[in-house]
C-alpha cells in the first residue's frame, strides 16, 4: 500500500503533468478528471492541490533553480514528467517542511514510476546539486 505522502505527490504530479499538457486546462479540472479516475481520496487530494498551487506560483523560480543545476540540459528539452518532478521537489525544498532526502527519495520514487529508466540517475544528481545551492544538504 502506497504511503499518503507518496499518494498526494504522485496526484500532484499528475495534474501538473495535465496542466501542462492540455492548453486551457485549470487545477479544477486536474483534479476532478484525476479524481474521476483514482476514486475519492479524502486530504489526498487537498494536498495535492495545495503542492499544485505552490509550483503554479513559484514555477518560474522553481525552473530557475532546475536549469542551473541540470548541467548541459535545456528545461524545455527535459520531458515534460521529469520537469514536473524536478519542480514539485525544488518547492518541497524551498518550503522545507519535509526533510530534504525524504524529498529527494520521493522524488526518485516518483521517476521509477512514472519516468524512462534513465531518470531516477537524472533527477537525483539535480536534486542534489539543487539542494546544496539552496543548503537544505
Amino acid at each position: 500500500m502506497m504511503r499518503v505522502e507518496s499518494k498526494r505527490r504522485a496526484r500532484a504530479l499528475q495534474m501538473l503533468y495535465a496542466l501542462e499538457l492540455v492548453p486551457g486546462f485549470d487545477g479544477d479540472d486536474a483534479s476532478t478528471g484525476l479524481a474521476r479516475l483514482t476514486g475519492p481520496e479524502p486530504g489526498v487530494f487537498e494536498d495535492a492541490c495545495t503542492l499544485v498551487d505552490g509550483v503554479i506560483a513559484q514555477r518560474d523560480q522553481l525552473d530557475e533553480l532546475a536549469q542551473a543545476a541540470a548541467t548541459n540540459w535545456r528545461l524545455d528539452r527535459i520531458g515534460s514528467v521529469e520537469r514536473n518532478i524536478l519542480r514539485l521537489a525544488i518547492h518541497e525544498l524551498m518550503v522545507g517542511v519535509t526533510p530534504p532526502k525524504a524529498v529527494i527519495d520521493e522524488a526518485i520514487w516518483l521517476a521509477q514510476r512514472f519516468a524512462g529508466p534513465k531518470a531516477p540517475s537524472f533527477i537525483n544528481g539535480v536534486l542534489d546539486r539543487v539542494a546544496r545551492d539552496l543548503r537544505v544538504l
